[in-house]
């Protein structure tokens, strides 16, 4: 069993950033890989960026959704048992609930492949 907490959402301006952060609980954190995902209003949950349970000296596998390529960072710090989103240059269709979620196995991009979900963090965007 593995618990998430998100946290470091909030309203920001376009163009401003932010850090969230996913601490996890319960279990051996590095031996997951990690995922954000977002859902908007109305709208369905959505792959935004994942990182592999593996640390090489590159700092890991990683990947984005196109929509977030090039403006969100994945980052994982094991030691903490903690992992993070960095998104820069945002912009108003980033408004949405991010949610970080554990890699159980299938595609990366895909909701039901993380079998552990976070409560979420409101990210909203001003123009």
């Amino acid at each position: 069993q593995v618990q998430l907490v998100e946290s470091g959402g909030g309203l920001v301006q376009a163009g401003g950033s932010l850090r969230l952060s996913c601490a996890a609980s319960g279990h051996t954190f590095s031996m997951y890989a990690m995922g954000w995902f977002r859902q908007a209003p109305g709208k369905e949950r959505e792959f935004v960026a994942y990182i592999s349970s593996r640390i090489s000296w590159s700092g890991g596998v990683t990947y984005y959704a196109d929509s977030v390529k090039g403006r969100f960072t994945i980052s994982r710090d094991n030691a903490k048992d903690t992992f993070y989103l960095q998104m820069n240059s945002l912009k108003p269709e980033d408004t949405a609930v991010y949610y970080c979620a554990a890699h159980a196995s299938g595609s990366y991009y895909q909701a039901p492949s993380y079998d552990y979900w976070g409560q979420g963090t409101q990210v909203t965007v001003s123009s």
